[in-house]
């Protein structure tokens, strides 16, 4: 039996533009670079990866092996791609997530006996030095998403109980014990975002969701009605592409009723698409307004 090994890693980016920071939302490709490593004990050069923890999720699995392989702290935006190939050695199939992500700091490169250079190529160039033809293979899919330079994190609150079990009003219907676990391990891995704002629809059980993660940004929560359960879909969605164009990651906790219709106003698709379990989110890159990808992001069920 084949036993599969999990890993995940990025395709860091800098140059070109980072989100909120162009007046015309533009990415040009001649100064848009990826960084690459190379592998001394291969001598083959690849993208950043490496496998995950045990119960770590990938997303934070990937951030972390991007700083220990390059020094490179990074902010993931959206997947890019999974890549299953055979490791050589028998009955081992490697599974590796990717996601799109933009340089924030770099730390001093140590070369060790992992890797031993590092090299930030323009995405042509990189193309032809990777080693192997599923790295290009992710590199290619990062090109549409290269043009990404705003991101908005649309969530549905976490479990609240059922509505009706609840004999208050059911504005005030809190998290139940699943739901306030949910929002504690939703916290680092929205936190890696790097969200510069925090909004929630008035539903206490949206707030309770998003306070994990306020606590450990130290950002306020908005409240703001346009993501309310009654709100329109489409004004949820004019909304979300006015925050797009501002310069940071907004997190929005809304509700299922809405998200559907708001994500699929955006993308033209249809709304069955988006369904959304609670405690789930979708990650929303654009250019500028204009809407390129939805990636889908789950705490409980992180391999989707």
């Amino acid at each position: 039996m084949t036993r599969v090994v999990r890993a995940a890693g990025g395709v860091v980016s800098r140059g070109g533009v980072s989100p909120g920071g162009s007046p015309d939302g533009s990415r040009g490709d001649d100064d848009h670079e990826v960084l690459l490593v190379h592998r001394p004990r291969y001598d083959d050069w690849s993208l950043p990866k490496g496998k995950l923890d045990p119960g770590e999720h990938p997303l934070l699995g990937a951030v972390r092996e991007v700083h220990e392989e390059t020094g490179v702290r990074a902010a993931p935006r959206l997947r890019v791609h999974t890549t299953r190939y055979l490791t050589g050695d028998p009955d081992v199939e490697k599974c590796v997530d990717y996601w799109s992500m933009v340089c924030r700091h770099s730390d001093s490169f140590v070369s060790n006996d992992e890797v031993d250079e590092v090299r930030w190529l323009p995405l042509a160039e990189a193309a032809r030095l990777l080693t192997y033809a599923h790295d290009r293979g992710v590199l290619a899919a990062y090109q549409p998403l290269c043009r990404v330079d705003g991101l908005v994190i649309l969530l549905r609150h976490a479990s609240a109980g059922d509505r009706d079990d609840w004999e208050g009003d059911d504005d005030d219907r809190p998290l139940d014990e699943r739901g306030r676990t949910v929002a504690r391990n939703l916290a680092p891995v929205l936190a890696v975002y790097g969200p510069t704002r925090i909004i929630s629809a008035g539903r206490d059980r949206c707030t309770q969701t998003v306070e994990p993660v306020a606590a450990v940004t130290g950002l306020p929560i908005e409240v703001d009605d346009h993501f309310d359960e009654s709100a329109d879909a489409a004004a949820a969605a004019a909304a979300i592409q006015r925050l797009a164009s501002d310069d940071g990651v907004t997190v929005i906790c809304s509700q299922g009723g809405l998200i559907p219709d708001v994500v699929a106003t955006l993308s033209r698709r249809d709304p069955d698409r988006y369904r959304t379990p609670k405690g789930s989110a979708w990650a929303l890159g654009f250019a500028g307004a204009d809407f390129v990808a939805a990636d889908r992001l789950d705490v409980e069920r992180p391999s989707m």
